[in-house]
């Protein structure tokens, strides 16, 4: 019941965010909300589960609405299409929720949401980078502190370390080092 009843928002729902999404939905979440600016391209049909053929060029956000009720018509799905930046960041906390899943690619939105979540004491679960990994046995749940062989990891432990967070700050790595191509 505590799941069922969670509210969770998703900032990303491309590559991780998309799949975060689907499991959490079929793990039973009923509050969700979902941040992207994004349309479904082509290129996505490879990696993205939303992504399919008979929806290019379609909204990500919107595409993920009509999935999850057609799984769980009793989920309550909000969506924000918009691109999260400095500005317009407190758009994302204007409810209360319960965890965070930040799994977007722009790193002063990681920073912002990092701060704004240790402020406001909401659970983040943030994902760095898997460009050029290819073990999923070397993928990781840690404090961002502990992370290694990971550009994207190692710019917000200096963020963390700078700012003087004591809390941890939940990310999602691999520890393999990338594929030299």
């Amino acid at each position: 019941l505590k799941l069922k009843n969670s509210n969770i928002l998703v900032i990303g729902v491309g590559g991780v965010g998309g799949y975060a999404v689907e499991t959490l939905i079929r793990s039973g979440i009923e509050n969700i909300t979902l941040v992207d600016y994004d349309n479904i391209d082509i290129s996505n049909i490879n990696r993205q589960v939303i992504a399919l053929s008979s929806n290019i060029g379609n909204s990500k956000v919107e595409e993920f609405k009509k999935r999850i009720l057609s799984i769980n018509s009793n989920v309550k799905v909000k969506i924000i299409k918009e691109k999260i930046n400095e500005d317009n960041i407190d758009l994302l906390f204007e409810e209360d929720y319960d965890y965070i899943i930040d799994a977007c690619d722009t790193m002063i939105v990681k920073k912002l949401l990092i701060k704004m979540c240790h402020k406001k004491h909401i659970n983040l679960i943030t994902v760095c980078g898997m460009g050029k990994k290819l073990d999923p046995t070397k993928v990781k749940i840690s404090d961002i502190r502990d992370t290694n062989y990971d550009p994207l990891a190692k710019a917000l432990r200096k963020y963390v370390k700078d700012e003087k967070f004591r809390d941890k700050v939940i990310c999602i790595s691999s520890t393999e080092e990338p594929i030299k191509t």
